[in-house]
């Protein structure tokens, strides 16, 4: 029978002629990826009673979530893991001077067409944007997989989202993802393996898929794939870590549902307080204050995302009575934003520029709101508390919708500022992971 793309790279790593749906099958992922609750995990590790990792290699370890550290526990932390690398013999470390994990995993090349993922943060399901199947893990999981190389996962369903048309102005990717949670909800493809296909998929450039599988999770997913193409073979040129070999779902495989969107048909969309799938038009809350916006986190904090907020903001000030905190994805990033003088003209716009990591986006520093205050997000969590302060609001946008609330201190539609794509282009046309798609 046909298969999915799911079934078929869980067979082929668990070493079956095939397997079905629900089925519980046994893996060694290419990649296990940690972060700072590496610091724990190696605790974990310790108790299981094996001296060393079934396999250095596959691990990779990033400092990203409070970098640099916000106070002594933390340092303590990344203290430890350190030296747990060192002992270990990890070579796949990347200390605090990288970002944010997702984005430093995909530009040096980890991410793989056809390859097993983990990652002990839920947003793992990012690297699916490479054609790989790619899941989030507890601590204790990862834990099992430095002792015995072994994770065991549920074979999931699959849900088929076509995407056909092309975007209007002012609408992007994160409108899309925004748009399908309010539609099938949070818990909509619970546990399924969620992919993105259709003529519309395959004009995405590698940041906006990384945009649309790091959202994949919010609909309750346990992976998200885009079928790999031209964009991503050409992307992974020199810089892919080992060979691969892509694995694509079969003409006629069964699905458990599909979805067809036309990107025509959507329109600037935001989550409002305090759940990711309380989806409304922007136009449906334009105008209510907001004291501080910020532009940052795994989902979009890409040179393109940092593009269009600098078209926004150039030769303009941001509102006095709003803070706007940008927060790029990578060094390599921010380094690119500032040879395209992106920086400077958020610096003089009245914004502030915060070290490549997670900063504000689950709450441990640089940006906590305060209580009563509503910060509009580029991230992808809202839920009371996400930020740091459960007496706060948070709303989820693009980020030129963000930009452009920025420099209003309201909700705006993105449309009051437009941006000059053409221009635009021509700028990132030599930055890989940064094309937007052609408009």
């Amino acid at each position: 029978m046909p298969k999915t793309f799911s079934e078929k790279i869980l067979a082929k790593y668990s070493g079956k002629s095939e397997v079905v749906p629900g089925e519980i099958v046994e893996v060694t992922p290419d990649v296990a990826m940690s972060h700072d609750n590496t610091a724990a995990i190696s605790k974990t590790f310790a108790k299981i009673g094996v001296d060393k990792l079934f396999d250095p290699d596959i691990h990779v370890i990033v400092l990203d979530h409070c970098v640099p550290a916000a106070n002594a526990t933390f340092a303590q932390n990344h203290k430890d893991i350190r030296e747990f690398v060192k002992k270990q013999g990890i070579k796949n470390f990347y200390d605090i001077n990288n970002g944010i994990c997702h984005q430093v995993l995909a530009e040096n090349g980890h991410c793989l067409p056809g390859s097993v993922m983990t990652g002990s943060d839920s947003h793992t399901t990012t690297y699916g944007a490479f054609g790989a199947f790619a899941a989030g893990v507890t601590r204790s999981e990862t834990a099992v997989i430095m002792a015995t190389g072994k994770i065991w996962f549920r074979v999931p369903e699959t849900m088929r989202i076509q995407l056909t048309g092309q975007f209007n102005s002012g609408v992007y990717v994160k409108d899309l993802a925004l748009a399908i949670m309010g539609k099938i909800r949070a818990d909509g493809a619970l546990y399924r393996a969620v992919e993105f296909d259709g003529s519309a998929a395959h004009k995405f450039s590698v940041s906006e898929r990384l945009t649309l599988c790091n959202m994949a999770v919010e609909m309750g997913a346990k992976a998200g794939y885009v079928p790999p193409d031209e964009t991503i073979y050409d992307f992974l040129k020199g810089i892919a870590k080992r060979e691969y070999e892509p694995v694509f779902s079969d003409e006629g495989c069964e699905y458990i549902e599909t979805l067809d969107m036309n990107l025509g048909e959507l329109e600037p969309m935001i989550a409002c307080p305090h759940t990711v799938d309380n989806v409304k038009p922007v136009s449906e809350v334009s105008g209510e204050n907001v004291e501080q916006v910020f532009v940052g986190s795994c989902s979009n904090a890409r040179l393109d995302d940092l593009a269009i907020l600098a078209h926004v903001l150039r030769n303009r000030k941001i509102d006095s009575d709003t803070r706007l905190i940008v927060i790029p994805a990578s060094s390599r990033v921010m380094i690119d934003a500032m040879r395209l003088g992106y920086i400077d003209t958020v610096l003089s716009a009245g914004g502030t520029i915060a070290t490549p990591g997670c900063g504000p986006c689950m709450g441990n520093h640089m940006g906590v709101p305060a209580s009563g205050e509503k910060t509009l997000s580029t991230s992808n969590r809202n839920f009371k508390g996400r930020m740091g302060n459960p007496e706060s609001e948070v709303f989820l946008a693009s980020p030129h919708t963000a930009a452009v609330t920025a420099v209003t201190g309201k909700i705006s539609d993105p449309g009051e500022i437009p941006v000059d794509w053409e221009m635009i282009n021509e700028e990132l046309s030599n930055a890989v992971l940064s094309p937007v798609i052609t408009r």
